[in-house]
């Protein structure tokens, strides 16, 4: 039987330099989705990629005096370099100067122009050269860019336009049917009742003012507009409109697209009008996530306030920056960083209460058992209790995953960890070892705490991959068929196993102050 497939994608990223935690949030909860679907048995793939056309790489090129292409090239090799950092998984990798992708974006191009959706004009307005964005005066705040408070520049010149108008009924039809479009539901609400009902405007969709493009074929001083070139890298990645279209043909149409809210737009407007232009299938979900904010607001480099993804992994590991970074934006909020709370959750959540479970547990059953522990099935109705209640949290876990609620997730993974460490309290193993008439007794107990790290280590897989396999391999877990989902749910799978008798800790507890000041001088 050939597996389910599922196609989600991050953004492809401007590579202006050095990603900040913000871009690592969204690139590494793709990540933790895509190994989600894997053990729950879908054919996964994961696109991110670099969007490396536009005025701005062209002024950043000339800046530091080479060419655009060459300036690309190097921020590739970064951005490359940090995912394999943090570990992610990605299938496809898209750069948009990739020639496959320029010749697809080329062809679309010209086939909407002789569709009659673009046609030549002027434009005449307001134009934010960081965004890539195109703004009215009513849009402006205070004379600004509504989106990143710079200075806009005023902008006159020839331009082909895309007609949105044409496709607005059909758009917001498209809504009507599919509610769970443009998830959550306060981003749907934005872009309908703020965007799409009060009419959508035409959108300039080439420049003239720059080269560092894509040309339109039929009239080549004309670049083509970043976002028309940038959005259709979902498509082109899968080999769309050439002869090796086998990639698109299985998995479109993406099953999520996975933005930051700043990027609305571009993706519940511009980008499901511009594929019912080309008469292709929308994708069945985006999901537009909040921002990292810092005390003193968003991250900025003007405010000097960027915390970077590869100093906090190379000093605290990869796995605690990925827990870290996904445990603090809930679904529709945004999530405030400080290095004081990264610390605080790092030896709460990591060290005492992941750490010291599995290094208690294991220490007891080397102890008290040798090392060994076969399987123990209980009647005792504490046991029953934290058996119905562990399978109830797998099934919780499922749901949070299935509708995107990520830290809900780890907080529901988290019961199963609190709820082991109370039931070493409440059992007292120390105690029932000496009883020789309790070693039953304390055998079930061992095995249901084995049982229940088991479970943990498989559930917090798609978070800390690496963290898992050490589990595993401590707990004396080889067999994969007890590695994966299906086995969640059985709850006497184990039998004599030999559990690791040198135990190394999972996370060391961070001294607070040392860790604070360490950040502090990184950032200077």
């Amino acid at each position: 039987m050939e597996k389910k497939t599922y196609y989600l994608t991050t953004p492809i990223y401007y590579p202006s330099g050095k990603f900040h935690i913000g871009t690592a949030y969204t690139t590494v909860l793709a990540d933790s989705i895509k190994r989600y679907k894997s053990l729950r048995g879908y054919d996964a793939f994961l696109l991110t990629g670099l969007d490396e056309h536009g005025q701005k790489i062209e002024n950043a090129s000339k800046e530091k005096n080479i060419d655009s292409q060459t300036y690309v090239d190097n921020m590739a090799k970064d951005a490359i370099d940090l995912w394999k950092l943090l570990d992610i998984s990605n299938d496809g990798f898209i750069r948009t100067t990739n020639l496959k992708h320029v010749k697809i974006v080329e062809k679309i191009f010209d086939e909407m122009l002789n569709k009659g959706d673009i046609y030549l004009g002027e434009y005449n307005g307001w134009y934010c050269v960081p965004c890539e964005t195109f703004f009215t005066e009513t849009q402006l705040v205070d004379g600004k860019c509504p989106d990143c408070g710079r200075v806009v520049k005023k902008t006159s010149e020839e331009a082909y336009f895309f007609n949105m108008k044409k496709y607005q009924s059909k758009l917001l039809e498209f809504y009507d049917a599919n509610p769970d479009f443009l998830i959550p539901t306060s981003r749907k609400n934005e872009i309908i009742n703020n965007f799409i009902k009060p009419g959508l405007e035409d959108l300039c969709v080439t420049r003239t003012s720059f080269n560092w493009g894509i040309k339109v074929l039929s009239d080549p001083k004309h670049v083509v507009y970043v976002w028309l070139d940038a959005l259709v890298n979902y498509i082109s990645a899968l080999g769309y409109g050439t002869d090796n279209d086998e990639l698109f043909k299985k998995y479109w149409p993406a099953d999520l697209h996975i933005v930051g809210k700043d990027i609305i737009r571009f993706h519940a407007i511009y980008w499901p009008i511009f594929l019912m232009s080309l008469g292709l299938e929308l994708p069945k979900q985006i999901y537009a996530h909040g921002w990292y904010i810092m005390k003193d607001g968003k991250m900025s480099k003007s405010k000097g306030n960027t915390v970077y993804p590869d100093i906090l992994a190379n000093r605290y590991g990869v796995d605690a920056t990925r827990y870290l970074l996904l445990r603090e934006i809930s679904y529709d909020q945004d999530g405030l960083f400080s290095i004081e709370g990264f610390i605080d959750r790092f030896n709460n959540d990591l060290s005492n209460d992941l750490g010291n479970l599995v290094s208690r547990t294991l220490g007891m059953i080397n102890k008290y058992f040798e090392g060994f522990i076969k399987r123990s099935i209980s009647n005792e109705d504490i046991d029953k209790e934290m058996e119905t209640s562990v399978n109830d949290i797998v099934m919780l876990v499922e749901n949070d995953m299935d509708t995107i609620h990520i830290a809900n997730a780890l907080t529901d993974i988290w019961k199963i960890i609190d709820k082991s460490n109370k039931y070493i309290d409440t059992t007292e193993p120390w105690v029932l070892f000496k009883d020789e008439t309790s070693r039953e007794r304390l055998s079930s107990v061992m095995y249901h705490l084995l049982e229940n790290i088991r479970k943990v280590a498989i559930l917090i897989k798609p978070f800390m991959p690496t963290t898992s396999e050490k589990i595993f391999e401590q707990i004396g877990i080889v067999n994969s068929e007890h590695k994966n989902w299906t086995s969640l749910y059985d709850y006497y799978l184990l039998d004599d196993i030999k559990v690791i008798n040198k135990i190394e800790p999972l996370f060391m507890r961070l001294d607070k102050e040392e860790e604070i000041k360490y950040m502090m001088e990184s950032d200077k």
